[in-house]
């Protein structure tokens, strides 16, 4: 027993060994590729030290069963989305019941004129001879839609219709060649911006010290000769019960309003005077009254379906002079309402309450 005691310290130091050297042996085999039964997966996160203590650089393990933690997402749009562009070409529109040339105009965004201009051929640069079933040219862009002649020149176009040559050549629609541009006869160009004179359609104004108008030029509504009577009291009424715009508003090519007047309705005197004009009108106005004021004011009340006064007869503000309707050149019904002084045309809108 004495001797076992003495030995304990030797087995004591030999135990410690053994478990050094077991230690050691499984730690190389953890470090021996496929020891120990590891299998080849790859750790999901490893620590890997960047600081400058680390004593040389480590390089990063491969991860290509690793997915990443975050990720920005892209959902996706179903519709495209086109950017609007300006409109370069010509286009067509048919006239359609109700329409009106300021109408039309608005509703592409160029000016009345502008698209009085583009049909010449059709309308002669009368608005009132807008018609149902008539196909109009509709312009991209605010100007003349011009018909090349032959020897025109861009300089002469140009400053015939107040625009410039650098205007016509750089629209992109009239597709010409800006270093040698050749334009034939017979070819519709577009001048932006550029501008001309109307043709006058209108029933000049018969004042009472005048000789009334021609009935072979202006319709079987002419007088045949002049009348006096009453004059009016100098202001207006609005000449139709509802007091509504339908049509074309008054502007270069149209010197008139359109107002809403039914079939049938009652047509009244702006004011009061003497009938000159009393009938058919000539030149797209239908059924159309004229009232002398005898102050320097006229007023026309066309496209009626029938006049219920006559010549020279003293009509009172506010008297009926005929019913609503849409004679001569019109889309639909609605009252030609004219304003004129001293034999200019004024913007009704100035003297109607």
């Amino acid at each position: 027993m004495e001797r076992i005691k003495q030995n304990i310290p030797l087995l004591s130091w030999i135990v410690a060994g053994g478990c050094m050297l077991l230690a050691l042996v499984l730690l190389a085999l953890r470090l021996l590729p496929g020891g120990l039964g590891t299998s080849a997966a790859i750790p999901t996160a490893i620590p890997i030290d960047f600081g400058e203590s680390a004593g040389q650089a480590q390089s990063m393990p491969p991860f290509e069963n690793q997915r990443s933690v975050s990720a920005v997402g892209r959902g996706a749009y179903p519709e495209t989305i086109i950017p609007e562009r300006s409109r370069v070409q010509t286009i067509e529109y048919r006239v359609e019941f109700g329409d009106s040339l300021f109408g039309i105009a608005e509703s592409h965004d160029i000016t009345p004129e502008t698209l009085l201009w583009a049909n010449e051929a059709t309308l002669s640069d009368d608005p009132d001879s807008l018609e149902p079933g008539q196909i109009l040219l509709v312009p991209p862009v605010n100007g003349v839609y011009y018909m090349w002649q032959a020897g025109d020149t861009l300089e002469s176009v140009a400053d015939d219709l107040d625009s410039s040559v650098e205007k016509i050549l750089n629209f992109p629609g009239n597709n010409l060649d800006l270093v040698s541009p050749v334009i034939d006869p017979g070819t519709l160009v577009m001048v932006p911006d550029g501008v001309r004179e109307f043709r006058s359609w209108v029933i000049p104004d018969p004042y009472s010290s005048g000789s009334g108008v021609s009935e072979a030029a202006l319709g079987a509504g002419a007088c045949p000769s002049s009348y006096s009577g009453a004059g009016g009291t100098g202001t207006f009424t609005c000449p139709t019960p509802i007091h509504e715009l339908v049509g074309n508003d008054y502007w270069s090519g149209h010197l008139a309003l359109d107002l809403a007047s039914g079939e049938g309705v009652n047509v009244l005197a702006a004011d009061g005077g003497v009938v000159v004009f009393a009938g058919w009108a000539n030149g797209g106005y239908g059924y159309t009254v004229m009232l002398d004021h005898g102050n320097g004011y006229v007023t026309v009340y066309a496209h009626m379906s029938q006049v219920s006064v006559a010549c020279g007869q003293q009509v009172g503000k506010g008297a009926a002079v005929g019913f609503g309707g849409s004679t001569g050149n019109s889309t639909g019904p609605h009252l030609h309402f004219e304003v004129r002084y001293l034999g200019g045309f004024i913007n009704p809108w100035t003297v109607l309450p």
